[in-house]
């Protein structure tokens, strides 16, 4: 039988319904996995292998039963660390909240449970999703699966889904959630070659998870491939009353609904993405990714995103901004860590929690989004940053007039070593320079795997779409996927 670890979401669940194999069966392979692996890679802060053979074993009754099956039945999945999991560690990778175990369980991930999945752990992340490499978690670093030839240096696997996008390609999981603010499903994905998708905002509920940016944030799938993330994503998507900007649409069926045939579409190529300097084999991915949409039958078109060199400075204003606010509430007071010196005051107590529980970086970001939020530089930095997120807005709307997708890299560079850029903020941010646009704009955007770079390091490409288009997002993913024929993977070294 071939190995379970090496099959994805769809794979599993045909093959459970159809008796080859019992879910308790794949359950057991992957919790295998996850424990070989864990130290070597510290994908996962908390692993739940009672949770997943639980939720199997609900399956095989299930099916013994001849009851229906959901879409998810029988495949365990990674939680990434910003889920809240009712009675299981939610820590957001901070130490501010180690040892809080909700009462309740996120919208995403009770739909997941509902459809048949099962949980395999808590997937570490950069902590409070503010990061590119995985370096900034409480828990330590994630060390991405891929390694350069001749070279035992360890490799970020993206961040801020750093756990989930190691996870899928160390087929640690079939796949994993993630959560997406500036990029932080698409960029990991390409550093690891996965397949990940942010939907449009709106159309999965950030109910249950840990806030960093509320206009940025949501939640999507990653997965080895385009059907896995189309499968998950319609398990994970749909309308929550207790989200106010959860999107009141019905969910599409994007998978009986896939299609690589592009003919009649049309493929944007923004002219403003072809950055100097730009790394020759991102390039040629790109260029390579043109040719494979235009002979899926695609017209290639160029368009123009001409606000697009403001999105990361209008990105590193807000998001910080409303982290400030979102993160205002661990003081202490209420749960998770408290620092308490003696004869300390209330006020004193405030700042040695937070001295204490939050690292270098969300200090940063906090005192970033404080400074761009007070009185005296609101309207100098907040408001202008709103105003032109609605340039780069209208920019995309007019782009969509002549398109019905945008092609563009996924980052700018293959997977960098840890400690690479980790003293050069502003280096790291850069790692965001394709990806944080569409997420201002609150369009669905994706990552699918394009090839290796002469180091032999995955890259990714980029499919932007309007919003509410998942499915044309989703078919032109699947063209690159099947012309790429992307098949490499990790050498297992752990």
């Amino acid at each position: 039988m071939t190995d379970l670890t090496d099959l994805g979401v769809a794979a599993i669940r045909d093959g459970v319904a159809s008796g080859e194999f019992t879910a308790t069966e794949v359950a057991t392979a992957f919790n295998t996995a996850v424990a070989e692996a864990q130290d070597a890679l510290n994908a996962f802060i908390v692993t739940t292998p009672d949770a997943a053979l639980a939720a199997a074993a609900k399956i095989d009754a299930d099916r013994a039963a001849s009851k229906p099956l959901g879409k998810m039945a029988g495949v365990p999945i990674g939680m990434k660390d910003l889920f809240a999991t009712r009675g299981v560690q939610t820590t957001a990778a901070s130490k501010i909240l180690e040892g809080f175990k909700p009462e309740y369980e996120s919208t995403v991930s009770q739909k997941l449970w509902d459809a048949g999945a099962g949980m395999l752990g808590k997937l570490n992340l950069d902590q409070f999703a503010m990061g590119s490499s995985n370096e900034t978690s409480a828990f330590g670093n994630v060390i991405s699966p891929w390694r350069r030839p001749d070279d035992t240096a360890p490799l970020a696997p993206g961040g801020s889904s750093g756990g989930s996008s190691a996870a899928v390609a160390a087929r640690l999981a079939p796949a994993a959630t993630g959560t997406d603010t500036g990029g932080s499903i698409r960029q990991p994905a390409a550093f690891t070659g996965i397949s990940g998708i942010k939907p449009t905002y709106g159309r999965c509920s950030r109910w249950g998870v840990v806030a960093f940016a509320s206009s940025l944030d949501q939640a999507g799938p990653m997965a080895r491939d385009v059907t896995d993330c189309a499968i998950m994503l319609e398990a994970m998507a749909g309308f929550d009353p207790k989200d106010a900007t959860s999107l009141d649409l019905p969910v599409p069926e994007w998978t009986a609904a896939l299609s690589a045939d592009l003919r009649g579409k049309k493929v944007g190529i923004p002219r403003e993405y072809r950055l100097d300097g730009m790394d020759a084999d991102v390039a040629r991915a790109w260029d390579e990714g043109i040719a494979w949409l235009k002979e899926a039958g695609a017209e290639i078109v160029d368009i123009s995103l001409p606000h697009t060199k403001y999105a990361l400075p209008t990105y590193y204003i807000i998001a910080p901004a409303e982290a400030s606010s979102n993160l205002a509430r661990y003081d202490g007071v209420r749960y998770g860590l408290r620092d308490l010196p003696d004869g300390a005051g209330l006020q004193d107590m405030y700042a040695a929690t937070r001295a204490a529980g939050f690292g270098p970086e969300v200090k940063r970001r906090i005192l970033i989004g404080t400074y761009v939020l007070s009185a005296g530089f609101y309207d100098a930095y907040y408001t202008q940053a709103q105003k032109v997120r609605t340039l780069i807005s209208h920019d995309f709307t007019n782009a969509f007039t002549q398109c019905d997708v945008i092609l563009a890299p996924t980052a700018p560079t293959a997977a960098f070593a840890l400690g690479e850029n980790s003293d050069d903020p502003l280096a790291m941010y850069l790692n965001d320079v394709f990806s944080v646009p569409a997420s201002l704009a609150g369009l669905p955007a994706m990552s699918v795997p394009a090839g290796l770079d002469r180091n032999g390091l995955p890259l990714g490409l980029q499919i932007i779409g309007k919003a509410f288009d998942e499915q044309g997002v989703l078919n032109a993913g699947l063209a690159i996927e099947q012309r790429a024929a992307f098949t490499a993977r990790p050498a297992r070294w752990w």
